[in-house]
């Protein structure tokens, strides 16, 4: 005789959904599981391209490596803080980091300046802004070598097109070596003011290559300003200063915090802009260069790997402080 459940009562034969399933896990476990198995890869690339890169660094700081004998160098011997004595005690050395703290400063505020500018010309509709959006972001998709050669072309004292410009619409008495001229001496109101040509060009350089990484994060932030307060500013009598101030500035406070963290760490970091125009000559030996010049002309690792992490310090202060005093707390993301 078949029988057959009432209705509103369950079936006690079949297996309840609470019980583990197969193999003894549970349903959470299964899903840790497969969450843990779709990013192992990520997490295998970055343990090679990052973690163990950054493990052979600072092992290398503390030993007394070069390139002849690196082969020879076991990872657990030999440690010791000569590569530190090396490079805190080498001359030109707290230079390079005011020279590389002016560069990543400079660098910083002039490519905010501009992509907040740029952002601000281009946020309203008008023809053909479609094409001014994209060609704005040529400076940052060019390759370096080629955006680099272009510059070194247009500076140079005998062929460059600005000091062509510069000696016959205003009056230059002699072309400028932009990129190998350390500084020279203006004179203002009677004081003799020492101007760093070649740092200043690379800074310029740095400002509008970077640009448009400003740019669109502004741009993108920019549209998300709620119209309505700007109309309500305009009906009220408010001046473009004034909304710019009162309105737009801090709703992109945040963005621009952040953007200039990261541009200062980028440009901290940076290497190739200053070596292909400069060749860290002339005033720009920025750190990373140093980095560079102990690896490839004195051959010593062990002292670039030293450099590399004294950088890193540095970074991590700077990095405090911005999440100390300038990083958006939870309070004021959710008021």
């Amino acid at each position: 005789m078949v029988t057959s459940a009432k209705p509103g009562t369950t079936d006690r034969s079949k297996p309840s959904s609470g019980r583990p399933p197969r193999g003894g896990r549970t349903l959470r476990q299964q899903e840790n599981r497969a969450g843990l198995a779709l990013i192992s890869p990520t997490l295998l690339v970055v343990l090679v391209v990052v973690v163990l890169p950054i493990v052979w660094t600072l092992i290398l700081a503390f030993q007394q490596v070069r390139l002849i004998n690196i082969r020879d160098t076991g990872l657990f011997e030999g440690y010791t803080l000569d590569n530190f004595v090396t490079v805190l005690g080498s001359p030109g050395f707290w230079s390079s980091l005011v020279t590389t703290t002016a560069y990543a400063v400079g660098g910083t505020v002039l490519s905010l300046f501009l992509g907040l500018v740029a952002a601000l010309a281009l946020r309203r509709p008008f023809r053909g802004r479609g094409i001014m959006r994209g060609a704005m972001l040529l400076p940052y998709v060019a390759p370096v070598v080629a955006v680099a050669f272009v510059w070194e072309v247009m500076l140079s004292p005998q062929y460059g097109i600005i000091n062509e410009w510069g000696t016959k619409l205003f009056g230059w008495d002699e072309p400028i070596a932009f990129l190998t001229q350390r500084e020279t001496t203006l004179s203002v109101l009677g004081m003799e003011i020492p101007v760093p040509v070649a740092l200043l060009t690379v800074i310029v350089f740095e400002g509008w290559r970077y640009f448009p990484f400003a740019f669109l994060f502004l741009l993108a932030r920019l549209q998300a300003v709620p119209k309505d307060l700007e109309e309500a500013a305009v009906v009220d009598g408010a001046t473009p200063t004034q909304r710019f101030r009162h309105i737009i500035f801090p709703q992109l406070a945040s963005v621009i915090a952040l953007l200039a963290m990261l541009r200062f760490v980028m440009n901290f970091n940076k290497f190739d802009d200053v070596y292909l125009l400069t060749g860290g000559g002339s005033g720009t030996d920025v750190a990373s260069v140093r980095v560079y010049d102990f690896l490839t002309a004195r051959f010593d690792v062990g002292a670039a790997s030293a450099q590399a992490l004294v950088l890193a310090a540095v970074l991590l202060v700077f990095l405090a402080v911005y999440l100390k005093f300038f990083a958006p707390s939870p309070e004021n993301k959710d008021s």
